[in-house]
């Protein structure tokens, strides 16, 4: 029987598409491999991913799917939001959820893989953590996927530590510094990703759980350059992520960069790449807040006048705030705004093709919510950053690009939440015509040819994906 890999992804476009480019990885460097990802169906809105399946199935023929049925959760669905925190953390819950109550099928599809195919690893999505056990049954040696980065998962893999040293929630300790081993500064207790906020909650125990189980896996496959994050890796390396048990073993395979963009097939070029080719290098601030990315009508202005009032041009991907989705562009931005800025500006409406935009020579300034994905885009196009930390794990991302990496400025935000149009309009300034965004550019590059070091042959990056496939063919 052939050996085949199987990847478990929770449900929802992101994940999903991640792990098939970690299968796609694989595959290009050993294709003797069959790979079969199983597919949760959601009874909660995830948006669709039959579309994508159907090309994936159709250009990579060692890649097969395998959908577990519908089936209910206990858990009230709620509207996700990046401004509403704890509709985010129902939608999390609900997903360990599905995951848990899904035993049974996934149980059943792992038995039928195995009477085609000698099953060499499972590999588990983050949020799939209540299967472990199943595979843990069938003795099937089973690694995590972490698509975020090194520092963000030392945070993780310390709050069993967090959780025994204290009593309170996080929510409590507010200002509270909290020093965690390999992130470059100490960490405000407010400032952790909101499931891990309160202990009271469901999704905390989830995340406590996945925490103290991920270590005792076969290993972590981390989306990351290990060069760009030394100081998180030797850390959880060191053990000290990890007290009183081994450490766990790591491999960072990236970066993975979905080049297709998440686009349809048969679509022509965006019209913004376009607009791009008749500027001039290095000009454009470009402006893109990831799927959940929405903002307040309120904030939307702002934003409008900051870019405005500081003459740069700019390529800015608008997203509706909730309950405004069928909204008119010039319904959401201040009067007159699209008409004066014409000759400079750019404005698409909920998308922009973000790989290639990155990677294309008039820009010179990338505004984000510094999801990690978009941080090893820009790294990847050389485009220094000003991050706005919206969601999940995008403040201690801040933390690494800020203040370790250096190569971004961050916006700070008023009393009120909101971020002035003068704070936007200084700072976009400062990133795109300062010296000191020209050293952010300098730095941005010196990671850039980093990156393309490791993705050749012999470097960091596949050199951890051999140890990889050496680790999975012992099993």
């Amino acid at each position: 029987m052939k050996d085949s890999i199987v990847i478990y992804p929770s449900p929802g476009r992101g994940h999903l598409v991640s792990m098939i480019e970690l299968a796609k990885l694989i595959l290009t460097h050993y294709p003797s491999f069959s790979i079969t990802v199983i597919i949760p169906e959601a009874p909660f809105e995830t948006g669709s991913t039959d579309e994508y399946v159907e090309s994936i199935s159709a250009t990579v023929p060692s890649i097969t799917f395998h959908h577990l049925p519908t089936i209910p959760t206990t858990t009230t669905t709620t509207t996700t939001s990046a401004t509403t925190s704890s509709s985010s953390l129902d939608i999390q819950t609900q997903t360990f959820e599905l995951s848990l109550q899904n035993n049974h099928n996934f149980h059943q599809a792992l038995l039928l893989i195995s009477k085609s195919s000698n099953i060499k690893a499972l590999i588990l999505d983050f949020f799939c953590n209540p299967s472990f056990k199943i595979s843990a049954i069938l003795e099937i040696p089973t690694y995590y996927y972490k698509p975020g980065g090194l520092s963000s998962l030392t945070v993780f893999l310390n709050l069993p530590t967090i959780h025994k040293n204290t009593t309170k929630s996080l929510k409590e300790l507010g200002n509270k510094e909290i020093n965690i081993p390999g992130m470059p500064v100490p960490l405000r207790a407010k400032d952790m990703p909101y499931p891990m906020q309160d202990r009271t909650r469901k999704v905390y125990h989830y995340f406590l759980e996945t925490a103290i189980q991920m270590p005792k896996s076969a290993g972590i496959i981390v989306n990351t350059v290990e060069t760009l994050e030394k100081t998180a890796l030797n850390a959880i390396l060191d053990g000290q992520c990890t007290p009183r048990q081994p450490a766990p073993r790591i491999y960072c395979i990236g970066p993975l960069i979905v080049s297709s963009d998440g686009s349809r097939s048969g679509e022509s070029r965006h019209e913004c790449l376009n607009w791009l080719d008749m500027q001039p290098k290095g000009s454009v601030v470009f402006l893109s807040f990831g799927s959940l990315g929405k903002f307040s009508a309120p904030q939307l202005k702002e934003m409008a006048l900051g870019l405005e009032k500081s003459g740069v041009r700019f390529l800015w991907v608008v997203r509706p705030p909730e309950g405004a989705v069928d909204a008119i562009l010039e319904s959401l931005l201040p009067q007159g705004f699209l008409e004066r800025t014409k000759d400079r500006g750019y404005v698409a409406k909920s998308w922009a093709p973000q790989v290639q935009v990155l990677s294309h020579e008039s820009v010179g300034g990338f505004v984000c919510h510094c999801g990690w994905n978009s941080v090893l885009e820009a790294i990847r196009g050389g485009v220094p950053m000003l991050v706005w930390p919206i969601y999940a794990e995008n403040k201690l991302n801040k933390v690494s690009v800020v203040e370790e990496l250096k190569v971004a400025l961050a916006v700070e935000a008023e009393d009120d939440g909101l971020v002035s149009a003068e704070e936007l309009e200084k700072l976009i300034t400062k990133l795109i015509n300062s010296k000191e965004g020209k050293l952010i550019k300098e730095r941005v590059m010196g990671l850039k040819e980093e990156v393309s070091v490791a993705l050749k042959e012999g470097g960091p990056s596949r050199v951890a994906l051999a140890n990889l496939i050496e680790s999975i063919l012992k099993n």
